[in-house]
């Protein structure tokens, strides 16, 4: 089974730049995606309904062309839930829980902390997730998480960490709460596979061409509570997929 997670940006955006069909036509299990900026009906039938998928969407209630995420599955999930007990936050379409039989996925676009009072509604969203994971693994069941997080947890992470210290996606108590996740039982999929690996990014600042120097971040991830690690089979980084400032990653399981 191959999940693929991505921030696009903008959905329609990637479609209008005909980037989406030869990403999509990859034929991935189950499609996550982040910065949707679009209610299913303002989408065409290709990308609200894609032929042999069951597709959730939860969109932004607080504006439109504003955040959203969408999930695309071969299987039909047995539950859907869209919020995680934020309040604004919830209405801004941040989050998909999706239930199926063998796991239990949750798609996340975490808040960004560029304004001072952002930090503490990312700080209670970041909580908020981590409970409901800790519930969920508490049951039995085998969690997996998965977004742009909007945050490098270490400074391996991104290529310039001393001029970005202190700031938004490379805060301290930001960087914290991914130490709280791993100690709570949880694996990031890619550490997992390459624990020393550098350069290796998955957003660009777009304005100052970042991406053709490789001057980026690592802030898209896959974590699966350690019930499912003997499952892990691969994760890529297709940073040669275009149409976004982030770019896809892949988890390959048995």
């Amino acid at each position: 089974m191959k999940i693929v997670s991505w921030n696009v940006n903008g959905l329609r955006a990637v479609h209008r730049k005909d980037k989406w069909q030869p990403f999509f036509k990859k034929g991935f299990d189950i499609v996550c995606l982040q910065e949707t900026k679009s209610h299913p009906d303002q989408l065409s039938p290709e990308l609200s309904n894609p032929e042999g998928y069951f597709s959730s969407f939860s969109s932004s209630e607080v504006k439109k062309g504003y955040s959203g995420v969408v999930v695309y599955s071969k299987e039909k999930p047995l539950k859907v839930e869209r919020e995680i007990g934020v309040g604004e936050l919830d209405l801004e379409g941040r989050t998909l829980i999706l239930h199926f039989k063998d796991l239990i996925l949750i798609n996340g676009y975490f808040p960004m902390t560029g304004r001072e009072e952002r930090l503490q509604q990312k700080t209670d969203y970041n909580d908020a997730v981590l409970e409901k994971m800790n519930e969920l693994k508490s049951l039995g069941k085998k969690v997996i998480l998965c977004g742009d997080l909007n945050v490098a947890h270490e400074e391996i992470d991104l290529a310039r960490p001393k001029e970005n210290e202190g700031r938004a996606g490379f805060r301290p108590e930001e960087r914290a709460w991914i130490d709280e996740v791993v100690a709570s039982g949880y694996t990031d999929a890619f550490r997992y596979f390459y624990p020393n690996k550098k350069d290796v990014y998955t957003y660009w600042d777009i304005k100052t061409a970042a991406r053709d120097r490789n001057v980026g971040w690592r802030i898209d991830y896959f974590f699966v509570s350690n019930n499912l690690i003997k499952k892990l089979k691969s994760f890529k980084t297709l940073s040669d997929i275009y149409g976004s400032d982030h770019c896809p990653v892949v988890l390959e399981m048995a």
